[in-house]
Order: structure tokens, then sequence, then C-alpha cells
């Protein structure tokens, strides 16, 4: 009896331990669930980008094209209300449709991409040809609290109410803050009359491609490549001998015992040139856009490479060159005709190249910067608007690279920096010798795409508070920041097969969006 009580006794005790763990467990997903509401609500906001502003950082609707010369990848903006699809405003096609109103060009190779033809009928235009799939503005994550604790930081990502119409937000990039001064100097930020620098990781999104020599056209002899045939943009200068075929052209090899110096020059009368073009704009844009004098050169030195290799960048007339010179020596040295001024050097190891060490050497942001490898030498001209030397904007930069002994070079490319453009726009307020003031409470932002931005350059109206209240035009009230831009949780979306609905995510397109050091 004793026994059998018991054993009723340790059945009703598992019951519980069981009813006990399970609506322990219930009540533990309802609290997970509550509070992850409440930060949704309270502290994270999910928004979609509405226009190409924020390109190639943060894309609007976009088409994802590849180039069918040379098969390199870029986005293209997708214009809704354009004549050729008259559709409205922030419509997204569920069908595939022409790519236009302009025709793309690759930012590698220079290609026109040829994807569509006009019909004419009368007072009509058809518009025909091979159709693509727009794909939606990027879906992000905003931390609605943040700036409740903290100072927006420059270069920050934010979210804002439009300060002339205050229902709608806008993204866009944080330039300057209260008190600052802010002038755009040649595509740079200058912020109390200094060069303002980029974060080093907000700095790497910003290059663009200028030419990537990993992309070599199928067809070269189509008149297509910036309105001609193709050709390799790097040339041989006199009396220099690289081999620029090596592979189909995608390696430069150079093998001369002699020690002398080989040089190539990128000609820009015949790849993309060095103006602050982008590839998800119309191209109809280019010929007008400024010189971008901000550059990088980058490649690979392959295994078994022996003897100096470098790169020389050029702005605004004055040569500058970065060399490795692989027996232990870094040097940065800058060139006026026939005399040579090393500005800065450093020693390193003796490097036997077993594998692959890449090559950097950029121009921005009034630094020289070199790196190979894991070694990095900078030479820094000052902050200062003229530290550099007399501005000669409309001078195109040079582009080269050389060596001596023996070397193999690969993933051979150029960039440009961000470039905010003043010259080519009525820009109302804070271009070279219009320098703007924040007052209290004020600030000042702009779009990484910046041709097709609206932005505190631009804006011609005061912005609408409550109660008849009026903010200065060119700025952002403090109490109408809603958040900072934190990652891209969905960038768009793609077919898995021919004919499916549009369900799997560019995974490769999820990111954090950099900011300013915090």
């Amino acid at each position: 009896m004793g026994q059998h009580n018991r054993k009723n006794r340790e059945r009703k005790s598992t019951g519980q331990d069981r009813g006990g763990g399970i609506f322990g467990t219930l009540e533990w997903l309802i609290v997970a669930v509550s509070l992850t509401l409440i930060f949704i609500v309270f502290q994270m906001q999910a928004y979609t980008i509405p226009t190409g502003s924020m390109a190639d950082t943060l894309k609007g609707a976009h088409f994802r094209l590849r180039c069918s010369q040379c098969g390199y990848k870029y986005d293209y903006n997708f214009q809704p209300n354009a004549p050729c699809y008259r559709m409205s405003e922030n419509y997204i096609p569920r069908m595939d449709v022409p790519v236009g109103p302009d025709e793309p060009r690759c930012p590698s190779c220079g290609y026109y991409l040829q994807v569509h033809q006009r019909i004419s009928f009368g007072n009509y235009n058809i518009w025909a040809g091979r159709k693509r799939q727009v794909t939606k503005g990027d879906r992000i994550f905003v931390l609605k609290c943040i700036y409740q604790f903290t100072e927006p930081k420059r270069w920050d990502v934010v979210v804002f109410k439009n300060p002339t119409e205050p229902k709608i937000n806008y993204i866009k990039r944080m330039i300057a803050t209260p008190g600052e001064t802010v002038e755009i100097i040649d595509g740079d930020v200058y912020i109390d009359g200094r060069i303002a620098r980029k974060p080093a990781k907000v700095q790497e999104e910003f290059w663009m491609c200028v030419y990537d020599n990993d992309y070599q056209p199928v067809n070269p002899r189509i008149e297509r490549f910036n309105k001609h045939l193709w050709q390799q943009p790097f040339r041989n200068q006199r009396g220099s001998n690289w081999n620029l075929e090596h592979k189909n052209g995608t390696v430069f090899s150079l093998d001369d015992p002699t020690g002398k110096v080989h040089t190539i020059m990128y000609d820009t009368n015949i790849g993309n040139d060095f103006k602050a073009t982008y590839a998800y704009d119309d191209s109809w844009r280019y010929p007008t856009m400024p010189i971008c004098s901000d550059l990088m050169i980058r490649f690979y030195v392959g295994p078994g490479s022996k003897g100096i290799v470098g790169a020389g960048l050029s702005k605004y007339g004055i040569r500058y060159e970065g060399r490795v010179d692989l027996a232990g020596v870094m040097v940065i040295e800058k060139i006026t005709g026939s005399r040579r001024e090393k500005l800065k050097h450093l020693k390193i190891n003796n490097k036997d190249i077993n594998e692959s060490v890449l090559f950097r050497f950029a121009n921005v942001d009034h630094q020289l910067i070199l790196e190979f490898g894991d070694e990095k030498l900078k030479f820094d001209f000052g902050r200062g608007p003229d530290d550099a030397g007399r501005r000669q904007t409309d001078m195109m930069p040079e582009a080269t690279i050389f060596g001596a002994g023996k070397l193999a070079l690969w993933h051979i490319g150029i960039f440009r920096d961000i470039h905010y453009i003043t010259s080519a726009m009525k820009v109302r307020r804070a271009g070279e010798g219009d320098a703007f003031e924040l007052g209290a409470d004020e600030f000042f932002v702009l779009g990484d795409n910046s041709p097709a931005s609206k932005d505190s350059r631009l804006w011609d109206k005061p912005g609408q508070g409550n109660g008849g209240h009026q903010y200065r035009a060119g700025t952002v009230p403090r109490d109408y920041l809603v958040g900072k831009a934190f990652f891209v949780y969905w960038p768009g979306t793609m077919r898995p097969f021919p004919g499916w609905p549009r369900i799997v995510p560019y995974i490769g397109g999820m990111k954090i969006i950099h900011g300013g050091d915090y």
C-alpha cells in the first residue's frame, strides 16, 4: 500500500515537473517575443531605400546587370516615371522590363550595353529589347534611439524626416554637425577649413572601379567601348617591355635581369577616364562630370617575383610614386621634372614572394598611402585646401605601373574615391568659396551618389516645423533625426530558376553599414 502511494506521488510529481517545464518554456517564449517587439517598436525600425541617392552604398529599385562583353557585374537605376515606362513613382513591376531610359556603361571595360531599341509610330514610341528584372530597394535596420545617448558622427548614414515634407523619411550621410563650417572643394569635404578624412571602413566602401583588368571583353572589335573599339588601356612607355598579353591579358609580366625600370601607363583616351561618373546613373551625365584625382592602383605581386615594383599617380600635375624594393625597402617619392624627392621610406624584411602579395598605392584625402602585404607607409600633405599643391581641377591625372627584374602582376585595377559635386550642379551652399556655417542643433547631409542626390547642397526651401516654425534651408534639425542605419538585412530578391517568383535574397548584399568611428 505504501509502495503504491509512493508510485502515485512519483507519477504526480513527474507530471507536475513536465507541466511546469512546458509552461516555463512558454513563459520564456512569451517574454522573448515581448522583448523583441519592444526592441523593434522603441529601438529599431525597418526601412526600404526608396531611391538611388545613396548608391552604390545603398540602392533603391535597380537593375542588376552583368556586362555582356567582359562579365563585370554592376547595378543601374530603375526610374519608373521615365518616358519609356510611364509608371507611378516607387512602382516596382512584377514582370521584367527593358532597361532604360539610357544605355548603361560598364564601369570597367566601358562597353555601352545595347539593351533596347526605340521604334517610333507617329507620336508614340515603343521601347523593345532584352528585358531585365527590377530589384527592389535595399531593406535596412535603423537604430532609432542611438542619438538620444550619443551625438551623430560624421560619415554616419542617417535616416531623418525630410525638412520640407516631415511625413517622408530621407536617408543620407552625415557630413557636418552643429557649430561646424562645411565647404566642398574639388570633391572633398572640409570642416572648419580642414579636410575631413573618412574612416578606413567607409573609405573601402567608397572606392569605385575605373578599370579591372580581370575582365577582358570577348568581342573587342565592336565600336561600343566608350564609342570606339576596345584596346588594352595600359600601354608600354617608350623603351619599356612589359608583356601585357600573358594569360589572355589578365597577367602583366616582366623579365629583364639588367635592372632597367620598365613603365606602363593607363591611357584615359582608350579606357574609362577619371571623371566622377557612376555606372548606376544615366550615361548622358558623363561628359559634364568633374575629374576625380583621388585614385588608387591595386594589384597582386605573384610568387617568384624579384626586383622592384611600384605605381605612380599624379594630382594637379605633380607626380608621386610608391615603390617597393623586394630586397627590403618601401619608398614614397615626389617627382618634379627630373628631380626626385623622397617623402617617406620604411625598411621591411626581405620579401621572398612565395605567394601572392597585395600592393596598393593611393592618393586620397591629402594622403599618399602605400601598402604591401601587411606593411603600410603614409605621407600626409596636411589638411589645408592648398596643401597638396595649386588646384588644377581640369587636369586629368596619370596612373602608371613600373618595375624592374622578374615580375608577374595580376588582379590589376584602378579605383577612384567618392567625389562630392558642386561644379556641375546649381549648388546653393557649401561650394568652394561659399562655406556654410551650422547653428545649434543643425546638421548637414549629403548622398553618396552625388550627381543624383537632392541634399543639403541643393534644398531651396526652409524646413517646416510645428506651429508654423521654419528651419533654415539646407539643414536637418536635430528633432528630425530618426536614427542611424546599421545593417542591410534584405538586399533585394532574385528568381532561383527562370519562371519562379523572386523569393531568394542576394545573400552577398547583406552587410553592416559603416559610418563614423565611435
